[in-house]
């Protein structure tokens, strides 16, 4: 793909090979600079093509390729999702999903805020987000969306905080999945359905990382980046859980807080006009966000597809706190249980009702 290549039988000096070679690459490179589309694996899809090599990343244009084409194979036509993702209302992601905050109530939970706090610092530090304010705001802050105006952001730095945190973001989930899967065979029992909802819930961080992948191609420094940070948050989740389930929980819940706060901050820039490149006519999502998330073929932008990924950031937000709330051992999953009360309000896959800090124990067991 994206391949240029001269064929002859006339036998060329070098000199004349590297000028015919020079000349066919330039040619192709102004045949692609049109398409939006087809060039969206840069580290935004940008209208511009003059540099010679994309952002954060190490690969000539003339070399772009599909980072992760699709499996073909001679049988079989499409691979969907084990997982469908569950439908959201349009209505419902605009006007029920919005960044909150819960209060620590005990030292579990502050040491938990304590840490987030702490990574988010590393983030920042890390992917060069800044702000136009003396002290950033952080989750706990009040009018914190309201009073943080990002500078200096473009969509090639979003990518690059985004796909940061997309990376690490599937491994609590997966971590805790895992131990408990464990944990479930080592005492011959059932798990009452926790083991579902949290590879459910690595997954689909793990198809927000592969949405955004299609819009840029990590070169061999954010790719080493990614190692690193994944090696140490895996092993840090790890033994965590095995110590303090509940706390673990507690900290994806407000580590999810920090996903909402983010993207919430970069919907704000789209609406005003402050990232152009995806506010272009020409521009497309990936197809992979579109057969995830079943998006209308009216609700394809950037910003729409901001408000999917929000609004599953504020489920995980939901999920995590409810569990921190539980017995870690013996109460089911209320996420996928069936009530008694038909009647009144319930924790579900969906977010028609979404609690933003989580459902309290005495509401769901």
């Amino acid at each position: 793909m994206y391949v240029a290549r001269v064929s002859t039988r006339v036998p060329l000096s070098k000199q004349t090979a590297s000028h015919l070679s020079k000349v066919v690459a330039a040619n192709f490179s102004q045949s692609c600079s049109g398409s939006l589309h087809r060039v969206g694996l840069g580290a935004s899809p940008v209208l511009h093509t003059s540099q010679s090599h994309r952002e954060f990343s190490s690969t000539p244009r003339a070399a772009l390729r599909d980072f992760f084409p699709q499996k073909e194979t001679e049988l079989i036509r499409k691979t969907k999702p084990a997982w469908e993702h569950p439908d959201f209302s349009y209505e419902d992601m605009k006007t029920k999903v919005f960044y909150a905050h819960r209060e620590p109530a005990d030292f579990s939970d502050r040491v938990a805020l304590w840490m987030v706090r702490l990574l988010r610092w590393g983030t920042d530090l890390v992917t060069g987000y800044k702000h136009d304010v003396e002290v950033p705001k952080k989750i706990g802050d009040t009018n914190a969306v309201a009073e943080t105006k990002p500078y200096g952001m473009s969509e090639r730095k979003w990518l690059i905080r985004i796909i940061f945190l997309e990376s690490v973001a599937g491994v609590p989930g997966m971590v805790a999945a895992m131990l408990r899967h464990l944990h479930s065979m080592r005492r011959l029992k059932r798990d009452n359905g926790w083991i579902e909802t949290l590879l459910e819930e690595s997954q689909n961080e793990r198809m927000h990382l592969l949405t955004f992948l299609k819009m840029a191609e990590p070169g061999w420094f954010m790719k080493f980046m990614l190692l690193g940070a994944q090696g140490v948050f895996f092993n840090s989740m790890f033994i965590s859980y095995l110590i303090s389930p509940r706390t673990c929980h507690r900290f994806v819940g407000y580590l999810e807080e920090e996903a909402v706060f983010t993207y919430t901050l970069a919907i704000q820039d789209l609406e005003a006009g402050k990232l152009p490149q995806w506010t272009h006519p020409d521009f497309r999502v990936p197809d992979i966000a579109v057969d995830y998330w079943k998006m209308p073929e009216d609700k394809r932008t950037m910003r729409d597809l901001m408000l999917y990924v929000r609004a599953d950031e504020a489920k995980h937000r939901e999920v995590n706190h409810t569990l921190g709330n539980l017995d870690q051992d013996e109460d089911p999953n209320p996420f996928v249980s069936e009530y008694k009360d038909v009647g009144r309000p319930h924790p579900g896959k969906g977010i028609e009702h979404l609690q933003p800090i989580g459902w309290e124990r005495k509401d769901v067991i």
